[in-house]
């Protein structure tokens, strides 16, 4: 354990941990009320936010209604929403996007008017975007920009959060340490706010960055606040699919604009499945091209854009046009091979409506967050504005919070051993393999305890008292996978992102949110319909 005189020790009323949207969101309303610290393992604009290419979803046209977006919403969430974090969702978030608006935010426009697009699971046109597929780059930037002409905001790059500091069920702050210094720091705060991201890059394809391994919620889960719906993953269904190159998403707003899904024989197959055919919600796709692929034997589908104008395509999807042309691909008349790749995590740290979890002075807030909105599959583009909508809940009630009177409790020191570097390189990679193959988008009974038991041997290569951080990162990820493996388990029924081929049905028993928690057992909590 280390003296606390000789770690440095920083004080700041809120703590953001995380630099996407939701961070750099609850960071800059959290500055209206005191002093700021984001900690950030990386880069400010390093996020899966930054890289999102869909839009935003919000309520702007006349024939549009907030009804339709929450019932668009509760639909693709197959009944595992709760209803009013779904009605805060979408009535602030219009509230929100027009108060970025008036900041200064460019939304796309053609002659005056806002452009909506159209994705999977939407009724309306409702998608705003802003520089065409450049969306979760133009608005984290906006943000970014923001936070930065704030004084009372301080970032801290390339620094990492190894603990949270809970006593007596209150967080008083955060063990981080600094890759550039290789110090460790004590930031103490009247409360923090985890804004992580997701953990899709414990599989093997993804389209998120590769610091979206779930830190955040196996901090938060040691620290015992509660998880919620960990088993639901959405794979997003049209990821580009190149032997040896990383899964460069290819947009759903591509799908809304008509372009057509092609298996091996190029016939279209999802005008058979679902009456919204490629615009049918994420888990349907993604199950039916899974499908496609085990019929014909194949490690992928073609996307095709051949009919439709290929000039509207360039400008639309200017991003996406240049990326693939890298590859020597032109998407506008060639075939596009692409195939479901992980993406969003719908579950995370159970909160409430302000983004707390059961912790007093814990709050989280974004795609690590479980708000009840998502359900077991979230609809397209409602993840911005959840970071928007919940960024600010967040940052609201936080700064309600008093600092912890009590001292901060010794620590742990971290260092970096770079001879453990190759061991987390493989195992990472072993586990990528294992979780993709057993837990993917499609998973059994069988399957989900054979990866228990490999990640089980896994846990048993690591000391019991780790303060290494490669294995601490492997410790973390063998957790997180543990725990989707268990709950993916418990839960006999297939719904939304979690499909079990030996129970194939949904079941109504269990329609209710699936809660974990560290020396817990797992329980089921009813879901709010009202």
């Amino acid at each position: 354990m280390a003296e606390l005189d000789s770690i440095e020790i920083k004080e700041f009323d809120t703590i953001i941990v995380g630099s996407g949207l939701a961070g750099l969101t609850a960071a800059y309303h959290a500055s209206k009320n005191g002093s700021v610290a984001i900690i950030t393992k990386s880069q400010l604009d390093i996020s899966n936010s930054y890289y999102a290419q869909g839009g935003i979803a919000v309520v702007t046209a006349p024939e549009d209604s907030f009804e339709s977006h929450i019932q668009d919403t509760l639909t693709a969430g197959r009944e595992l929403c709760d209803l009013d974090a779904v009605r805060i969702l979408v009535s602030e978030g219009q509230e929100c996007v027009q108060e970025l608006i008036r900041l200064g935010m460019q939304f796309d426009k053609e002659n005056g008017e806002f452009v909506l697009g159209l994705e999977g699971g939407h009724s309306h046109r409702r998608i705003l975007h802003a520089g065409g597929d450049a969306t979760g780059k133009g608005l984290t930037l906006f943000m970014l920009n923001r936070v930065q002409e704030q004084s009372n905001i301080s970032a801290f790059e390339y620094t990492t959060v190894v603990d949270l500091l809970v006593e007596n069920q209150k967080c008083s702050g955060v063990q981080a340490f600094d890759f550039v210094s290789g110090n460790n720091i004590i930031f103490r705060s009247k409360s923090t706010i985890i804004a992580t991201g997701g953990l899709s890059r414990i599989y093997d394809r993804s389209t998120n960055p590769h610091t979206a391994t779930g830190d955040g919620i196996a901090l938060a889960f040691h620290a015992g606040a509660k998880l919620s719906d960990i088993e639901f993953i959405q794979f997003h269904p049209s990821a580009l699919y190149l032997p040896g190159e990383d899964a460069f998403l290819i947009s759903e707003a591509v799908r809304g604009e008509g372009a057509w899904l092609l298996n091996q024989e190029e016939e279209r197959f999802m005008q058979h499945i679902h009456p919204l055919a490629e615009l049918a919600p994420r888990d349907v796709v993604a199950f039916a091209i899974h499908n496609q692929l085990q019929i014909h034997h194949s490690d992928f589908v073609y996307l095709s854009l051949k009919h439709l104008n290929p000039e509207t395509i360039k400008k639309r999807f200017s991003t996406i046009y240049h990326t693939l042309l890298k590859y020597n691909i032109d998407f506008t008349c060639d075939l596009l091979p692409i195939s479901p790749a992980a993406h969003y995590t719908m579950g995370g740290i159970l909160t409430d409506l302000h983004g707390e979890t059961n912790i007093k002075g814990l709050f989280a807030c974004g795609e690590v967050a479980s708000t009840g909105v998502m359900g077991a599959n979230r609809l397209a583009s409602n993840s911005l504005l959840e970071c928007l909508v919940f960024g600010k809940r967040a940052a609201e009630k936080a700064n309600t919070e008093e600092m912890v009177a009590s001292g901060v409790p010794q620590i742990n020191r971290i260092h970096v051993d770079q001879a453990n570097e190759t061991f987390f390189l493989e195992t990472k990679n072993q586990i990528a393999a294992l979780m993709s193959k057993k837990a993917g988008i499609v998973r059994s009974g069988e399957k989900l305890s054979e990866a228990l038991e490999e990640l089980h041997a896994i846990k048993k290569l690591l000391p019991e008292e780790i303060n290494e951080y490669n294995l601490l990162k492997i410790k973390h990820i063998t957790d997180i996978c543990t725990l989707i493996c268990e709950s993916a388990l418990i839960r006999k029924e297939s719904r939304g992102g979690h499909i079990r081929e030996d129970y194939q049905l949904e079941d109504p028993n269990l329609c209710a949110h699936l809660i974990q928690q560290i020396d817990h057992q797992f329980k089921f909590q009813e879901i709010r319909k009202s």
